[in-house]
């Protein structure tokens, strides 16, 4: 008697499931020398508040993880290598009535994937503006806020996450959509969002690393399974980053408690094998681990030097 084929049943491939990016990440990090591995934010709890107005009638902005351009700072323009130098470690605000060129050179998206050449993929300040020219939200605050991707919890959640909910309350927002990119990104607008949630202000973040975000409990989460860098949308695809946000928008409407996941029904592409490369140590070579290892050792330096400045 014949085993009936996956084919037959019409199953998906197993890797084309969401990308865990905890383990790629710990097993990358030991294959190139680190022997510590890093915890990443646990919760199985998260606070919750409920819209206090309808969203016709509320100020919404944005938390990103993006940096404003630099052109001291060396290249950081579509497809750069990682870049140190473009790191910031304090937070930052931004007038949401101008243009603004923010970019990830600074973090760890999926270079191999997207090249970064459409920065509404990360920071969906025009789909914000045409939801206010809708009618969809009442507004969109006067600033956006940018929130450092760092990797200690205890700046996160004692001094970040506390700068931004004063940024906030100082604006009057009554709502907070939160973008990430890399791995730590998600920890940290996971950790954000929770603060800002248990003092008031309801959130949702937009992400495409789902163990992370759910490791850390957040409110409400959308989850798009997209290569890292396009919590947003699709590049160029305007209409992507539309249906994105306004699935956001309907989450902070509609979840009805804390750890509500909600998963984009938008596919990447018919061929879901591009999960299988991001820092996955089983498609690397000795010479690229170590590659890896003096390349990271060395930018390490340049972000410690932009700290200390």
């Amino acid at each position: 008697m014949s085993v009936p084929s996956d084919e037959q049943f019409g199953f998906a491939p197993d890797y084309d499931a969401p990308v865990p990016y905890m383990q790629r990440t710990r097993e990358y990090y030991a294959a190139i020398g680190y022997t510590t591995p890093y915890r990443w934010a646990h919760y199985v709890d998260a606070p919750f508040q409920p819209l206090k107005k309808p969203l016709a009638q509320s100020r919404v902005t944005i938390v990103t993880t993006a940096a404003p351009y630099d052109p001291a700072k060396g290249d950081q323009g579509p497809g750069a290598p990682y870049n140190g130098s473009a790191k910031f470690y304090k937070v930052y605000d931004g007038d949401t009535s101008k243009p603004h060129d923010l970019r990830i050179s600074h973090i760890g998206y999926d270079r191999k994937h997207t090249s970064a050449t459409d920065s509404g993929t990360w920071f969906p300040l025009p789909q914000l503006l045409q939801a206010q020219a809708k009618g969809r939200i009442g507004e969109v605050a006067p600033r956006f806020f940018g929130a450092p991707t760092n990797r200690s919890h205890r700046v996160t959640i004692d001094i970040d996450a506390p700068d931004i909910l004063a940024r906030c309350i100082a604006d009057h927002v009554d709502a907070v959509v939160l973008v990430p990119n890399c791995p730590v990104c998600h920890q940290t607008t996971a950790l954000v969002a929770r603060h800002l949630e248990a003092n008031g202000i309801p959130t949702v973040v937009m992400g495409c690393a789902k163990d992370i975000v759910e490791h850390a409990a957040v409110p409400r989460f959308l989850f798009s399974d997209f290569p890292l860098g396009n919590s947003a949308g699709k590049p160029h695809d305007v209409e992507s980053q539309a249906v994105t946000l306004e699935l956001a928008l309907r989450l902070l409407e509609r979840a009805f408690g804390p750890r509500t996941t909600m998963q984009s029904p938008l596919r990447w592409s018919e061929d879901a094998s591009w999960k299988l490369d991001y820092n996955n140590i089983a498609q690397m070579s000795e010479g690229e681990l170590a590659r890896r290892r003096a390349e990271f050792d060395r930018q390490k330096e340049i972000a410690r030097g932009n700290r200390a400045a």
